[in-house]
């Protein structure tokens, strides 16, 4: 009986456990109607995420703590855009990245764009609502700057 009680307590912690994992979309069209159902903007992060030092250390600082997990289910629909160097990709994923990296003027990594997008007639518009990067000081620092992009102070 004890056996059975332990089984279902980790199942439990298991399902627990996930429900907390945040959902990152790759597919941008998926992504846009998602956010245009949910009226929230979109966090597109732009991330070399098996080489670049800067990427993985705002993944570890900010983009994998309880904060933002809080602060992003409330506000915005995440996008992963990543460029691997190691990792092997699906043709239609890097097109579609390397698209978005050219369209968004995206230089550097890590790159987090925050935008509003409908797609109309097969064409996607965006309306850029701001951008920040890594940000020292962990997710509260972070968050004060992405809160500042995506509900701006009206003066």
């Amino acid at each position: 009986m004890k056996k059975i009680f332990l089984i279902t307590l980790f199942l439990a912690g298991a399902f627990v456990t996930q429900a907390q994992e945040l959902k990152w979309y790759t597919d941008v069209k998926e992504a846009i109607t998602v956010s245009n159902k949910e009226k929230k903007p979109l966090l597109m992060f732009f991330t070399g995420s098996d080489w670049c030092g800067w990427c993985i250390r705002l993944q570890n600082e900010v983009l994998k703590t309880a904060e933002f997990k809080k602060w992003a289910t409330d506000n915005v629909v995440l996008v992963e855009l990543d460029y691997p160097r190691r990792t092997p990709q699906t043709p239609e994923l890097k097109n579609q990245n390397n698209e978005l990296q050219q369209a968004f003027g995206i230089q550097g990594f890590p790159t987090i764009y925050f935008t509003n997008a409908e797609a109309k007639d097969g064409k996607v518009n965006f309306k850029g609502l701001g951008q920040t990067g890594y940000v020292a000081g962990g997710p509260t620092a972070w968050l004060t700057v992405a809160e500042g992009i995506v509900h701006p102070k009206k003066s």
